[in-house]
C-alpha cells in the first residue's frame, strides 16, 4: 500500500510540475495580463493550504505561490496582501531540520525550500503546521523551523482563515 502511495504522489507530482510548466509557457504578455481577474478586487487575502511533501515540486509550486503575491498587479492593489499557508500531511516533512525522511538530492531541495520559507517570513506571510499531522508523520515538532507557527489542527486555521474572508489554494 504504501509503494502504490508513493507511485501516486510522484505522478501527482509530475502533473502539477506539467501544469505549471503550460501555465508559464502559454500565459500572455505581462501588460494587463490580471485585467479580468483583478477586476473590482479590493484586497488580497489567500490562505495556502500545502499537503504535498515532494522538495523538488514544492520548490516550484512555492515560486507560483511566492510570485503571487508579488506580481505589480498584485502590488498596485489597495493594502498589502495577506498571505498565509498550513502544512499538513506529508509537507510537514519539508519544514524540519530532521534528514532522516530524505536521501542526500531531496536534502538539497528541501534546504533550498527551507531558504525560501525564511524569505517568505519576512515578506510578512503567516505560515503555520499542523501539529496533528506532524505527530502522524513522525515529524518531532521541536525539529520544525522557527519560522513556522504551530497549531493542533490545521483544519481550524483552513476555516478559520476562509471565514475572515480568504481565498482558499489547495496544494495537494
Amino acid at each position: 500500500m504504501a509503494e502504490y502511495q508513493k507511485k501516486v504522489s510522484r505522478h501527482i507530482g509530475w502533473l502539477v510540475l506539467a501544469a505549471i510548466f503550460v501555465v508559464l509557457t502559454v500565459s500572455p504578455g505581462v501588460t494587463a495580463e490580471y485585467d479580468n481577474a483583478l477586476k473590482g478586487v479590493k484586497g488580497y487575502d489567500a490562505i495556502f493550504e500545502v499537503s504535498q511533501g515532494n522538495p523538488k515540486v514544492a520548490n516550484i509550486v512555492f515560486w507560483a505561490i511566492r510570485n503571487a503575491y508579488q506580481v505589480d498587479e498584485v502590488k498596485a492593489l489597495k493594502g498589502d496582501p495577506k498571505i498565509a499557508i498550513v502544512f499538513h500531511g506529508p509537507a510537514v516533512k519539508l519544514i524540519s531540520s530532521d534528514k532522516s525522511h530524505f536521501n542526500g538530492a531531496e536534502w538539497a531541495e528541501v534546504e533550498k525550500f527551507q531558504k525560501m520559507l525564511k524569505e517568505m517570513k519576512k515578506d510578512g506571510v503567516t505560515m503555520e503546521v499542523c501539529l496533528y499531522a506532524a505527530e502522524v508523520m513522525g515529524v518531532d515538532k521541536k525539529t520544525i523551523i522557527p519560522e513556522i507557527d504551530h497549531v493542533g489542527n490545521g483544519f481550524v486555521s483552513v476555516i478559520g482563515y476562509q471565514m475572515q474572508g480568504y481565498a482558499v489554494v489547495r496544494v495537494p
